[in-house]
């Protein structure tokens, strides 16, 4: 019935991907599996993958495909060539979002990195995967008045042999992420399969994971890898002791020696201490200082296996690279238990398995957000 390796009592689907980073996604699918009734098990399996980033790509071989490092690609996506790659049942791609965050300047596809989910759709018209997942952020459905978001969701749905597409801005809090993170994820399945996608309903609405449970049960072992703490300077000490929990640089009452001197805008993740009793706030990639996440007990930024911890990475997932290329590294991740959620419930759409589910957040027939 489908283009995938069969062999017995199993159905794999080879899997390639684009912009891969470390890869929350990879690891996600990887231990993705689903058994239909027949017990047939469909599950996801590692073909090639792409990224610029050497620590990336080193990260990425280290935890996804030890053996197999000659199918991580490390090369710039505008000089790959889609006939040099194997034919995939599978595709995925966090198309880089620096053009469509809030926190840029939403240049969308004027900017440098606005037109790179292109090179995706080559990849799709070329090997036209059975389903394809593609994610950015939730900044993504305002720029230029919806109109990229449109764009991408018609060219989605025309690529390949067609698309049926299903978009839903998913809160990965309420599916068990100790995080308050917010992403745009399409997923898209070849219409003449005639299957449905439907969106998995959210596992923890009612019940979030706080980050001190995330971060101590269990403990941190020492010496954990990517587990060093940052020093910190004295003022930042000083600063720090009057934030308290769940506060900010602009709404703690600091003395005067210790308050910022900035005119621009006041973003609300500066100097901000997580809450033990809440999911933290959304680990980013990179920033100055004052943004690299800050310890609800101790006077200090988090540690890279701590922010790991906050996106679900397992502690025996090792990243490469010096400091800031790790931060960076697990701040850009797609965090790997929602990732897993998505996948999963995508394998039983192909095994016919009901699931859970909830109407999608983005309809079909996008409409502009223009006055």
């Amino acid at each position: 019935m489908f283009c995938m390796l069969e062999n017995s009592k199993r159905i794999i689907f080879e899997y390639g991907e684009l912009f891969c980073g470390p890869d929350g996604l990879s690891l996600g699918a990887k231990n993705a599996f689903a058994k239909d009734r027949n017990r047939l098990t469909y599950s996801i399996r590692h073909k090639w993958t792409n990224d610029y980033d050497q620590d990336s790509c080193r990260t990425y071989t280290r935890n996804i495909c030890p053996d197999e490092g000659g199918s991580v690609i490390c090369k710039d996506v505008k000089s790959l060539d889609p006939a040099s790659l194997g034919s995939i049942d599978a595709f995925s791609y966090g198309f880089p979002c620096n053009d469509f965050s809030v926190i840029g300047k939403q240049n969308g596809f004027n900017g440098n990195f606005g037109t790179l989910y292109a090179y995706g759709m080559k990849i799709i018209n070329k090997f036209k995967p059975k389903f394809v997942v593609a994610e950015n952020v939730n900044g993504l459905s305002s720029v230029d008045g919806g109109r990229a978001l449109k764009k991408i969701l018609d060219e989605l749905s025309l690529a390949g042999d067609g698309y049926k597409i299903v978009a839903h801005l998913y809160k990965a809090e309420d599916y068990g992420v100790p995080q308050t993170r917010h992403r745009i994820i399409i997923v898209g399945i070849d219409k003449t399969l005639g299957l449905s996608f439907k969106v998995p309903a959210p596992t923890h609405k009612n019940s979030h994971i706080s980050s001190s449970e995330a971060l101590e049960n269990p403990p941190i072992a020492t010496g954990a890898t990517n587990h060093d703490k940052k020093k910190q300077s004295e003022i930042v000490i000083k600063r720090l002791s009057f934030i308290k929990p769940g506060q900010n640089a602009w709404t703690a009452e600091l003395p005067e020696e210790l308050k910022l001197n900035v005119k621009s805008a006041k973003l609300g993740q500066i100097y901000r201490r997580l809450d033990p009793d809440k999911p933290s706030y959304t680990i980013t990639a990179s920033g100055g200082g004052g943004t690299h996440g800050y310890h609800y007990s101790e006077p200090r930024a988090l540690t890279n296996r701590e922010r790991a911890r906050l996106q679900t990475f397992p502690d025996d997932f090792i990243f490469e690279g010096p400091n800031e290329s790790v931060r960076r590294q697990i701040g850009m991740a797609v965090p790997p238990k929602l990732a897993n959620v998505i996948f999963t419930s995508i394998l039983k759409t192909f095994a016919n398995i009901e699931y859970p589910s909830i109407v999608p957040n983005i309809p079909t027939n996008y409409q502009l957000n223009i006055d």
